[in-house]
């Protein structure tokens, strides 16, 4: 998959991660492990990128006696997924197409 497009997605899945509660690095990476494979190495990155996009805003809590990084999405951040939601159904549409002529060619 092309890095770039990988890229994006990655940035909406963690965003999606935190749409029901705030969230710390460790959890939204078991969270997402179903769904798509995410290293710390990889998630991180993506943290500060959206922290610094105002998508995210962090804020450090006590946690078994010290301090845990929390994540949470701010209102441009849900306005950034539900651009990436209408802009997929265009995506959607070229897959469609592709797949429809591979059938075709086969």
């Amino acid at each position: 998959m092309d890095i770039q497009l990988k890229r994006g997605i990655l940035d909406i899945c963690v965003l999606s991660a935190l749409l029901k509660e705030d969230s710390y690095g460790y959890k939204i990476m078991k969270d997402l492990q179903s769904y798509v494979e995410i290293s710390e190495s990889t998630l991180y990155p993506i943290l500060r990128r959206l922290e610094a996009s105002s998508a995210l805003k962090v804020y450090s809590a006590e946690h078994n006696g010290r301090l845990r990084k929390y994540y949470a999405i701010t209102p441009e951040g849900r306005e950034r997924i539900r651009e990436f939601l209408e802009e997929w159904k265009g995506v959607q549409i070229m897959y469609e197409y592709i797949k429809k002529e591979m059938k075709e060619d086969e």
